[in-house]
Order: C-alpha cells, then sequence, then structure tokens
C-alpha cells in the first residue's frame, strides 16, 4: 500500500491522483491523520513555505437574490432574518480596503449578491477598484459579483481587479440538489470568462451539502482542470431559515482530511480555508494550515469570523508568516 508520504513524493513530481488514491486520503483512519497532515504539508512548503495569505471579505450588496441555492442566507428561497440593502457606495468600499490593509489581509474581497451585477453595480465596483489600486498599489483586489458577460469582464480587467471568484460550490452530478435556477457549466463558463480577459481565477467550493465523497473528489478535479489560481475550501454552517437548515454532517477530522485532498489534487494552488471554519474544525483549525495556505480574516458573508487577533495568534503560535508578497501578475495574463 503506498503512503501518503510516498504520494506526496509523486504529486510532486507530477503525478494526478486517481479516484481510489483520492478516495483513500478521504476515507483514511483518524489514527492515520497526523501522518496524512505530515505529507500535504510537505506539498505544501514546496510551494509556499511557512507563508499565509490573509484574505478580507467585504458584503456590498446582501440579499435580494433571485437565485436559489439551498445553502445562502441570501437566496430567494431563505426565511433566514439577515440584514438586506443594496449596493453600497463607493466611499464604503474604499474605507473596506482600508480595513483590509491594516489587518494585513494582502487580497481584497468585493463580493455583491444576485445573479450578476447590473450596470450601475458594476460602475461603483470599477470607480471604487480605480480609487483602491492608486493608494493600495500592492493590494490583491478579487471581485465576486456573480455570473459575469464578457464586456463586464473587461471593464473588471480595466479597472485594475486582479482576481474574479465564482465559486463551483459542488460537484456537476451534486448541482441541482442545491440550486435549480442556475447550472454548473453556468458557474464554470464565467470562470473561463473572468481567465479568458486575464483576470486569475478563484473557484472552489462547499463541503457538508449532503454530498458524497466521490462528489467532493469530483470538485477538485473540477477545479484542477479550470486551473483556479485560488481555490477556497468552504464547510457548511448551516442557516436557519435555509433549506439547509439543521445540515451537520462533518466533524473537525473529515475537514481536515478534504483540505488534504485538495492540496494533494491541486498541488501548486493557494488553497483557503473559508466560510464555516471556526464551526466545523474548532479547536483543530490550526491543523488545517499544514494543509492550507491562505485564511479569511473577519467576518463572512452572513456569518461571523473569528476575531482577527486570534488568527494573528494562531499564525504566530504555528511558526507561520503572514504572506504580503502582490498576486504575480504572469498569473493574471495565464
Amino acid at each position: 500500500m503506498t503512503t501518503f508520504q510516498a504520494l506526496a513524493n509523486q504529486v510532486l513530481d507530477g503525478h494526478i491522483l486517481t479516484d481510489a488514491e483520492a478516495l483513500s486520503i478521504l476515507e483514511s483512519d483518524d489514527e492515520d491523520l497526523l501522518p496524512l497532515l505530515h505529507a500535504a504539508y510537505k506539498i505544501r512548503k514546496h510551494y509556499y513555505g511557512n507563508k499565509v495569505k490573509l484574505n478580507m471579505i467585504i458584503n456590498t450588496k446582501s440579499g435580494l437574490c433571485p437565485e436559489n441555492c439551498g445553502y445562502c442566507a441570501q437566496s430567494i428561497v431563505s426565511k433566514a432574518p439577515i440584514e438586506k440593502y443594496s449596493m453600497m457606495k463607493r466611499e464604503e468600499i474604499i474605507a473596506g480596503a482600508q480595513r483590509a490593509a491594516d489587518l494585513n489581509a494582502g487580497t481584497y474581497c468585493i463580493v455583491a449578491s444576485g445573479r450578476g451585477p447590473a450596470d450601475r453595480e458594476l460602475d461603483i465596483v470599477v470607480d471604487s477598484v480605480k480609487e483602491i489600486k492608486a493608494k493600495h498599489e500592492h493590494m490583491t483586489v478579487c471581485a465576486c459579483l456573480g455570473l459575469l458577460k464578457p464586456d463586464q469582464a473587461s471593464r473588471l480587467k480595466e479597472a485594475g481587479v486582479d482576481r474574479y471568484n465564482h465559486n463551483i460550490n459542488t460537484s456537476a452530478a451534486h448541482h441541482d440538489q442545491i440550486t435549480t435556477s442556475h447550472t454548473f457549466d453556468d458557474r464554470v463558463n464565467t470562470v473561463e470568462l473572468a481567465k479568458a480577459s486575464g483576470i486569475s481565477p478563484c473557484s472552489g467550493v462547499i463541503v457538508g451539502m449532503r454530498e458524497t465523497k466521490e462528489d467532493v473528489i469530483a470538485m477538485a478535479r473540477s477545479l484542477h482542470a479550470m486551473d483556479a489560481d485560488s481555490i477556497p475550501v468552504n464547510f457548511l454552517h448551516a442557516v436557519d431559515g435555509t433549506p439547509l437548515e439543521g445540515t451537520s454532517e462533518l466533524t473537525p477530522r473529515y475537514c481536515l482530511k478534504v483540505l488534504c485532498l485538495f492540496r494533494f489534487m491541486n498541488p501548486t494552488k493557494e488553497i483557503r480555508i473559508s466560510g464555516g471554519r471556526e464551526v466545523n474544525l474548532r479547536s483543530l483549525q490550526p491543523f488545517g494550515l499544514y494543509a492550507a495556505n491562505s485564511i479569511f480574516v473577519g467576518d463572512y458573508l452572513t456569518t461571523e469570523g473569528q476575531e482577527s487577533n486570534r488568527d494573528r495568534e494562531m499564525l504566530e503560535d504555528l511558526g507561520f508568516e503572514i504572506d504580503l508578497e502582490p498576486l504575480k501578475r504572469e498569473a493574471v495574463t495565464q
């Protein structure tokens, strides 16, 4: 039987995991968790050393979304009592970038609910990004505004947007169990459109939505095929009032195995521990960074995150270093 260390060596030599090898990671015994993390860390350290990228998100438009995504408190089918508001003013978005800089977050993520941006909303984002890049030259600006049209992607690129996020969320086979108001291919096409416009592609997943382990493997493989530069791995934080209310399938140990799988399957990519890490990884959060090399700081879209000083203490205790290096331009133009 191939050990995880041997498998890590093969991955570093260019091997792509088979489905059987991927399943062996997700189904590994808990007593093998530390050897698995050690092997994932070998890959992570090879490409990223002990550096951790920090990301901060701003929810510039909340609720009011016509999509029926079952996990989302902002969707039309949600009864969750969240704050709802239309697009923020430019000044508020720019102020958020300063907060990100104060937290040493190298990436600032501008997010808006909805199927896709209206022209007025895109105008606000474009104007905001231009001013942000003028003030924070080395900050990576990521936009997450839903499904894009070609001219919208071009405008974002011209404004200075470095990265565009549109998560696949789940596997193609499981997609219709999560939402029917758009297709899996709609999501992939938006990522490809951003990539074609010269913007670094970011796409990730939400684990814990009643999918199978084979679905999780398919997600990791899809993102490998898409060549996403940044991969946020979210763990479902089921919100009361959403169709997935009450769903609680995850353990901290399984979440760590998922992070290891994504590192093995996408060895050169930024793997980000994202939403739900606090409630799913719990006391094992620090172990996640032996596989992943990126986290969010601050709050998420509709749920609270861990206090930023606790994140900083966690990184210091691990002996890890905050990565302030700007996004490499060659990554954007691939």
